[in-house]
C-alpha cells in the first residue's frame, strides 16, 4: 500500500468500507483505484498500481493473474515486465470509465468464447474518449473490442492471435461496433481473423496501421464516412474488404502479396480512391486447389457506382481490375496498370469510358502512339474485347495468343465494330506512367 494511500485517513476509512466484502484469502482488492473483480475474487491477484515520483499511476513489473474491471477514470501504464494473464477466460480488462488511459501494457491470455465477445481489452459504451496504446495483447479472442464507446484512441499497439486455433475461429484484432470518433493508428494486427473489423460505425479513422497474415486486413461492413489512410496489408486473403458501406475516403493504402483480392468492393458508393499501391495479388488455394472466382484480382468492383479511382497503381496481379454487376458511373483516370496478366476484366454490356476530362490510365501493354508529343496515345486502349471473353470462358485458348487467327479476329473488331462486344475503354491512354506519390516497383516510360 503506498504512502499516497495514507495521505487522507479518512479517505484511507472509507476504502476500508468499499473494500471489506473483497477481502478474501489475504487479498484486498483495490476499488479505489477503479480495478474491481469481474469473477470470484479467489481466481484473482490484486493489482497494485502504485505511483512515481511525478505521481503517474503505474503498474510494477510481475504476473497478474485474473480478470479486472475498469469502473472509475485512471490513467496508468505498465513497467517492462508486467504481465496481465487472465487465465483464458473472459476479458482481461473491461474499461467501464470515461477518459481512461492504458499504456505500455502487456495482456495475454483472455477467453476465445466469441460469442461473449472475450476480449484482451473491452470497452463499453459509456467509456468514451478511452485511450489504449502501445500496449502488446496475445491471445484467441478478439484483441481490443470497442463496444458503442464514443472517440476512442488506440495507436502503437500490437495484437497477435493465437495460431493453433483455426483462423475462422479466431477473434478480430481490433473490433469496432457502432463506434463514432474513433482513432486507430500505427497499430500491428497479425495471425488474428481480421485485422480491423468496422461494422455500423461512422466517423472514424483508420491509419497508418500494419496488417498482415490475416484473412481480411480491414474489413467494413456498413459504416459510412470513414477514412482509410496510409495502411498496409501484406499475405491476407484480402487486403481491404469494403462492403455496404458509402463516403469513404481510401487513400495511400498499400496492399503487397494479398490473396484473391487486394481491395474488395461491395456495394460501395460515393467513396474516393486515390493513391493506393496495390502489388502482387495471386490466386488463393484451399487444399492446394484453386479457389473458383478470386484469380487475384487486384481491385474487385461489385455493384459500386459513383465512385472516383485515381492515381492508384494495379501491379503484378493476375488480373488488374475485375467490375462486374452494376459497377457503373464510375470516374476512372490518372491510374497505372502495370505488368497484370489480365489488365481488366468487365463483366456488363454497356460501355465503360475510363478517362476524365481528357485524362486517362496507363497500361503496360499500351501499343498505340503519340504522334503530336501530348502524351496520350492517338487511338483508344480497349482491354478487353470478344478476344479476351473468349479467354475468359476458354483459358485453354491463351496457347493461340499469338497465332495468326487472334490477329485476324482483332482486326475484324477493328474494321467492323458491329461485331465488337460492349467492354472498357480508354479514350486518352498515358504515354507514361504518372507520378503516383510513391515509386513502383517497376518503371515504364515510353518513348513516342
Amino acid at each position: 500500500m503506498t504512502t499516497a494511500f495514507l495521505t487522507d485517513p479518512s479517505r484511507y476509512r472509507s476504502v476500508l468500507r468499499q473494500t471489506a466484502l473483497y477481502i478474501r484469502n489475504g487479498m484486498i482488492l483495490l476499488q479505489w483505484l477503479s480495478l474491481v473483480p469481474v469473477v470470484a475474487a479467489a481466481d484473482l491477484r490484486e493489482l497494485p498500481l502504485q505511483q512515481n515520483n511525478e505521481g503517474d499511476w503505474y503498474l510494477p513489473a510481475g504476473q497478474y493473474a485474473g480478470n479486472f474491471m475498469v469502473s472509475r477514470s485512471v490513467d496508468f501504464y505498465c513497467e517492462t515486465g508486467a504481465i496481465i494473464d487472465a487465465n483464458g477466460e473472459g476479458h482481461a480488462v473491461r474499461i467501464k470509465a470515461p477518459e481512461t488511459t492504458i499504456s505500455d501494457c502487456n495482456v495475454q491470455n483472455w477467453g476465445r468464447n466469441l460469442t461473449d465477445l472475450n476480449a484482451g481489452i473491452f470497452t463499453e459504451r459509456q467509456a468514451d474518449k478511452t485511450v489504449v496504446q502501445n500496449t502488446q495483447l496475445d491471445g484467441a479472442g478478439f484483441g481490443i473490442w470497442v463496444d458503442a464507446t464514443p472517440n476512442v484512441t488506440l495507436t502503437g499497439n500490437r495484437i497477435h492471435g493465437d495460431e493453433s486455433v483455426r483462423s475462422q475461429d479466431r477473434g478480430n484484432g481490433i473490433h469496432l461496433f457502432a463506434v463514432t470518433g474513433a482513432l486507430v493508428i500505427g497499430n500491428e494486427v497479425w495471425h488474428t481473423r481480421d485485422g480491423i473489423y468496422i461494422d455500423t460505425s461512422n466517423g472514424n479513422t483508420l491509419k497508418e496501421n500494419f496488417l498482415h497474415d490475416l484473412r481480411y486486413g480491414v474489413h467494413y461492413m456498413y459504416s459510412h464516412d470513414n477514412e482509410v489512410i496510409g495502411n498496409r496489408t501484406l499475405r491476407t486473403r484480402t487486403g481491404y474488404a469494403l462492403m455496404q458501406s458509402r463516403k469513404l475516403t481510401v487513400i495511400g493504402n498499400q496492399s503487397e502479396h494479398d490473396q484473391n483480392y487486394g481491395i474488395l468492393m461491395n456495394y460501395i458508393t460515393y467513396s474516393i480512391l486515390r493513391g493506393n499501391r496495390i502489388t502482387g495479388v495471386k490466386q488463393g488455394t484451399v487444399g492446394g486447389s484453386a479457389i473458383d472466382g478470386a484469380e487475384g484480382k487486384a481491385l474487385f468492383v461489385y455493384n459500386s457506382p459513383f465512385n472516383v479511382f485515381e492515381n492508384n497503381l494495379f501491379e503484378d496481379s493476375d488480373i488488374g481490375v475485375h467490375l462486374t454487376a452494376g459497377s457503373e458511373d464510375n470516374q476512372i483516370n490518372g491510374n497505372a496498370f502495370i505488368n497484370n496478366q489480365r489488365q481488366v476484366k468487365y463483366v456488363a454490356t454497356r460501355l465503360q469510358e475510363w478517362s476524365y476530362q481528357g485524362r486517362g490510365n496507363f497500361w503496360s501493354d499500351y501499343l498505340g502512339w503519340d504522334r503530336n508529343g501530348d502524351n496520350l496515345g492517338d487511338i483508344p486502349y480497349e482491354p478487353n474485347d470478344n478476344v479476351d471473353r473468349l479467354l475468359w470462358t476458354y483459358p485453354q485458348a491463351r496457347l493461340l495468343m499469338n497465332s495468326p487467327a487472334v490477329d485476324v479476329l482483332r482486326w475484324a473488331q477493328q474494321a467492323f465494330p458491329v461485331v465488337k462486344s460492349p467492354g472498357v475503354r480508354d479514350s486518352a491512354p498515358l504515354m507514361q506512367q504518372p507520378d503516383l506519390g510513391f515509386i513502383s516497383t517497376k518503371t515504364a516510360d515510353r518513348g513516342n
